[in-house]
């Protein structure tokens, strides 16, 4: 009778425990990121005034290009620059380059995909830079890849430039953006942190569109759905982080959809655009909405078998319509409402990476 009830006894506990580590990764699947397991959300929250901010000074940081650089190119208000993002439910911990470096020693951070994703590295860089100014660092950049080595450490960051995540391919007929190729993958795969992004060269037309057709399996086309083409190129990035990444090595995040600010009626001011604009909306929803890349993000993140965390930031970041150079850069000619002034938002992405990192 002893023997039986402690037999069933061990078969219980074994069967609970099962059940614990299936719920746990069920639910670190469906959850993605956006929620750490002590039940604080990053990313659902608002902007407050914090007069220790920025992180640091654009002129004392040698990696921000001119793009970015509103400050030098004479915009006059500062406001922009004090503004803390604050979770509802925790609070961020204040960002420790050097603590940073000292955990990922000797290790290699990569940055893969568009613009924004240059403009996350450079603050990254600046970031970590102003907490360690005397280390020792190594500046290159050639072609598609840039990088910063904080030599004293061993660690490198890396930008890989690709704005689709999938190959542009030179055939007889022209430039083809392949859905279904991502060769440039073989220059990711010895990393240990890789922060993916992609969305907004897929909406690009005219002049400014890198190709002349889209492959998608044996079928050549002039044009077709672009939200319907990122969904398929997002899933062969998909494919390729669950044939190619081994999560004991390597840390894999995707940075969210960036927001633009070209069109004032997202909140209800139809005349304006980013351009003049000094503080973010107040409150933790805009009044616009989601974009839909962001849908076709999380459902194919849903669908990797590996683990990939969300940084959420497209909502947070819709409320920043003060934060882009707007005619604040190296080109007065345009109006740049998609990218970002450094310092300014991009360094509260990284506050949010550098979170999910150590919390």
């Amino acid at each position: 009778m002893g023997f039986l009830y402690l037999l069933c006894l061990c078969v219980l506990l074994l069967l609970q425990q099962s059940l614990a580590g299936q719920d746990y990764y069920n639910g670190s699947r469906a959850l993605r990121g956006r929620k750490q397991l002590s039940g604080c959300n990053l990313f659902q929250g608002k902007w407050v005034f914090d007069a220790s901010y920025p992180l640091y000074d654009s002129s004392a940081c040698p990696f921000i290009d001119d793009e970015f650089n509103c400050k030098k190119y004479g915009r006059p208000d500062e406001q922009y620059l004090k503004y803390a993002w604050k979770p509802d439910s925790c609070d961020i911990p204040r960002f420790d380059g050097g603590r940073l470096l000292t955990m990922w020693r000797g290790k290699k951070i990569m940055f893969v995909g568009d613009s924004l994703s240059l403009n996350m590295f450079e603050s990254l860089s600046c970031m970590i830079h102003a907490s360690v100014p005397t280390a020792k660092t190594n500046f290159a950049k050639r072609d598609s890849l840039s990088s910063v080595s904080f030599e004293d450490y061993g660690v490198s960051i890396f930008l890989y430039r690709t704005p689709y995540l999938v190959d542009i391919v030179k055939e007889d007929v022209g430039r083809v953006l392949w859905l279904d190729s991502i060769e440039a993958g073989k220059s990711w795969k010895d990393m240990d942190m890789l922060i993916f992004n992609t969305w907004h060269w897929w909406i690009h037309t005219g002049k400014s569109q890198p190709w002349d057709y889209i492959r998608d399996g044996s079928g050549l086309h002039k044009d077709m759905d672009r939200l319907e083409a990122f969904q398929k190129g997002l899933i062969t990035w998909a494919k390729w982080v669950d044939l190619n990444v081994d999560p004991a090595k390597t840390r894999v995040f995707f940075q969210g959809i960036s927001p633009t600010h070209y069109q004032g009626k997202e909140w209800n001011q139809p005349q304006k655009s980013c351009d003049g604009e000094l503080e973010p909306l107040s409150g933790s929803t805009y009044p616009g909405g989601a974009p839909p890349a962001a849908a076709v993000v999380n459902r194919v993140l849903t669908s990797i078998r590996k683990p990939v965390y969300l940084l959420d930031i497209t909502t947070l970041s819709q409320l920043r319509k003060d934060a882009h150079p707007s005619i604040y850069g190296n080109d007065h000619s345009g109006n740049d409402c998609s990218h970002w002034c450094l310092p300014g938002l991009p360094d509260t992405w990284n506050q949010l990476l550098y979170a999910a990192i150590v919390m």
